[in-house]
Order: structure tokens, then C-alpha cells, then sequence
């Protein structure tokens, strides 16, 4: 039996090295898509912001003077950069050994800048959450920044004064809850709403809303680079899950091993 839970733990070993590699490959891979992002956020937030003012909101952007758009252009492209910069802040990698592990203190350690806990890379469930928390991060970074334009293009004139806040949010949560294209240009929202007269609370108007929605799904669409890289992380966690199920398997032969091996040891006849 000994021998047995001794076959067990270098199974185990093995698979920490092979799941420590995944590690690296996996943040190897966002590094890469994660600036690739950035680019292609840049872009279809200027092209979002294109299509609202010259087909959402025509009238109000040739209310604007030419250095009052130029203002505004300029604004857009820095908001752009800015989430770019944010984007690529969502991950770094630090060397370091993980407390408690002895013999691994050459390991590569992935950490997210919204953590400051060193994860141990060769363990699958924490390298999961690790990946599932970077996706979220991402998520909120794109829901920032159409949030930040939707208020530049309000400030400047261009959006109505009074955007329905609450609407848009909901309306921005179903739209990222949907995996399919939206028709019409991508990255806005365009809404038809029921807004009440203020003269009269008994009348009411339909009014016709565009905004700016940066979804994830769109900009991968439209960017091949950006779809190739998010193929291979998930090539790259499919190896990652399969190895993570065997990795939960061998603990679990371990542990059964261990109690056997207990259970004789302190078994004694009357």
C-alpha cells in the first residue's frame, strides 16, 4: 500500500509540471490577446463613436464647432488608449515560490493586478479562477469605457441631457447576455423608448436612444487576429480542464489510499 500511495504522489508530481507549463502557456496567450484587444477596442470605439454622431445624433455633432469636435475626437481616442493601457494591466507575471511547496521556488507564478494573492500554478482550480477573474476584469474594463464615452458625447452635446441611465444598463446587460450578432453597427445600443410628457403625465412619446456598448463578442467578430487568439486560449484551457479532472482523480485515489492504509494501521482484533 505504501508503495501504492508512493505511485499515486509521482503521478500527482507530474501532473503539477505538466499543469505549471499550461499555466504558462495560458498567460502567455492573454498577454498576447489582451494587447491584441486593446488595438481593436481602440478602433471600434472610434467607429462606434463615428456611427453615433453621423447617424445617431447628425444634428447635434453639426451643432458642434470644429474645435469642439476636434475636442471631443481627441477625447475619444484618449479614453481608447486609456483602456488599452488598463487591459494590459490586468496581468503580469511574477516569479516567486509558492508557500508551503517545498522544491518549487523557481516556479512561474500568475497573478492578476485586481489580486494581490500569489496563485499556485500548478493548481488547476486556482488557475481557473485566476482566468475566470481576468474574463470578468476585461468584461467591466469594456463596460467602463462605453459608460466614460456615453458621458463625453453627453457632456459635449451630442447624446441627450437626460439619458436614461438605469434603461441603458439593462439594456447593456441583456445585449452582453446575448451571443448573437446585433444588427446595425456594431457597438451601439439603439433603443426605442416610452419617455412620458413633462407637461403632461398622462401623455407619453416614443423616442428613439443610441449609445455606446462595447461588447466583447463584436470586436472579436470583427477582428480576425482577435478571434484567432481567443481560439487558442481555448485550446489551451480544453488541456487545462482535462488535466485539472485527472489532477482531482489522483487526490482522490490518494486520499482513499491514505485512509485505507489508516484504517489498518490502527485496526486490532478483541
Amino acid at each position: 500500500m505504501a508503495r501504492a500511495i508512493e505511485r499515486i504522489e509521482r503521478d500527482i508530481a507530474a501532473l503539477k509540471e505538466a499543469i505549471r507549463a499550461i499555466a504558462v502557456e495560458l498567460e502567455n496567450a492573454y498577454v498576447s490577446y489582451l494587447a491584441t484587444l486593446g488595438l481593436a477596442v481602440r478602433k471600434q470605439l472610434i467607429l462606434a463613436s463615428y456611427h453615433l454622431c453621423t447617424q445617431g445624433y447628425p444634428e447635434n455633432f453639426l451643432h458642434l464647432s470644429l474645435n469642439q469636435r476636434q475636442q471631443l475626437q481627441q477625447a475619444i481616442r484618449k479614453l481608447g488608449q486609456l483602456a488599452a493601457e488598463e487591459l494590459l494591466a490586468c496581468i503580469k507575471s511574477e516569479a516567486g515560490g509558492d508557500e508551503g511547496d517545498e522544491g518549487d521556488e523557481e516556479d512561474e507564478e500568475v497573478t492578476s493586478s485586481s489580486s494581490s494573492v500569489f496563485l499556485d500554478t500548478s493548481n488547476p482550480i486556482e488557475l481557473a479562477k485566476w482566468q475566470q477573474n481576468l474574463e470578468e476584469v476585461t468584461q467591466e474594463i469594456l463596460k467602463k469605457l462605453s459608460h466614460d464615452a456615453n458621458v463625453l458625447l453627453q457632456k459635449a452635446g451630442v447624446l441627450p441631457k437626460k439619458l436614461p441611465e438605469p434603461i441603458l444598463a439593462a439594456a447593456a446587460a441583456a445585449s452582453e447576455a446575448s451571443a448573437e450578432v446585433m444588427p446595425g453597427p456594431p457597438n451601439l445600443l439603439n433603443l426605442v423608448i416610452e419617455i412620458e410628457n413633462e407637461q403632461q403625465s398622462e401623455d407619453s412619446r416614443l423616442t428613439q436612444i443610441m449609445a455606446i456598448n462595447l461588447r466583447l463578442g463584436e470586436i472579436e467578430f470583427a477582428d480576425v487576429n482577435l478571434s484567432s487568439e481567443r481560439r487558442q486560449i481555448r485550446s489551451t484551457l480544453v488541456k487545462l480542464n482535462k488535466l485539472g479532472r485527472e489532477y482531482q482523480k489522483r487526490h482522490q485515489e490518494k486520499a482513499i489510499a491514505e485512509a485505507e492504509a489508516a484504517w489498518r494501521a490502527s485496526w486490532f482484533e478483541d
